[in-house]
């Protein structure tokens, strides 16, 4: 008779030599980062705010206006939205919004190690833009409601938010709906938050782009994250040049997909992706 098989230990196990899997380092753990949790998990999402200077939000917004070209194609995207795909690829000034230690310390309680990035954008909503429709980002996995979150977001306020210049609203509480209930735009609270903050919210949580009723541009960043078994919005594999990721960071290259889900996911060859651009 054969010996006994550990699939869940297997799976559970990193089997890899050279390139191990990323630990999480003590800037991820603090009672900053519990107390945002708790937040997170009672209303859905959680606004951070002073992450970021004046003087950073006025350098990311610089480069990234020179970005901004067409409005969106939909009325989902925005008929008076300006967004850039391909973000990472195209500037580097997003990337430590991406790794911030604050946002990964919240993935970190709730997601498995080696979970992924799976959107980034710069989205500028422009004066006349109508509500968004109201969503949760979640809906792309087919499994039903209520449930744990397979994604989370980020959006982060270059400019400041404010109830009238689109800032993104939230429904708190929604991350608890099943498949039933939808989300009305009555219920609906906008993330006001000076420039420098982030709002953060599960995958499951419904929400949307504001309408904008100022005179102004409403300039933000969105970095969206998924757990490593399940598909990426964004083909970051096919976007970005290998030169690009040699010059990211650890944390960086494991978010866009040089990493292994532990047993075996996301080889090459049977080999560790990261093979591929430092061997």
């Amino acid at each position: 008779m054969s010996a006994y098989f550990d699939q869940q230990g297997y799976q559970n196990s990193d089997q890899a030599k050279t390139y191990t899997q990323l630990q999480p380092g003590p800037e991820r753990s603090s009672p900053d980062i519990d107390a945002d949790f708790d937040v997170l998990m009672r209303d859905g999402y959680v606004i951070i705010e002073g992450l970021l200077s004046r003087e950073q939000c006025a350098t990311i917004k610089a480069e990234g206006l020179s970005l901004l070209d067409k409005t969106g194609r939909n009325a989902f995207e925005g008929y008076k939205t300006q967004r850039v795909y391909d973000l990472l690829s195209k500037t580097r000034i997003t990337d430590a919004l991406a790794t911030h230690p604050r946002i990964m310390g919240l993935m970190d309680k709730f997601f498995m190690q080696g979970y992924l990035l799976s959107q980034s954008q710069v989205i500028n909503i422009q004066p006349g833009e109508a509500l968004q429709s109201l969503h949760y980002d979640d809906n792309w996995y087919r499994i039903p409601r209520p449930r744990q979150p397979l994604g989370a977001a980020t959006v982060w306020a270059i400019d400041d938010f404010t109830a009238d210049n689109g800032a993104t609203v939230v429904i708190p509480g929604s991350h608890q709906w099943d498949d039933q209930r939808q989300g009305k735009p009555a219920e609906a609270t906008p993330a006001i938050m000076p420039a420098g903050s982030v709002v953060f919210f599960l995958g499951t949580t419904w929400h949307g782009g504001g309408e904008n009723r100022s005179g102004n541009a409403r300039f933000g960043i969105t970095h969206q994250y998924c757990e490593a078994y399940v598909r990426q919005q964004e083909n970051y594999l096919l976007e970005l040049s290998k030169d690009r990721v040699r010059d990211m960071t650890p944390e960086l290259q494991s978010l866009v997909g040089y990493n292994i889900y532990g047993p075996f996911m996301g080889m090459v060859n049977g080999m560790h992706p990261l093979r591929l651009i430092n061997d």
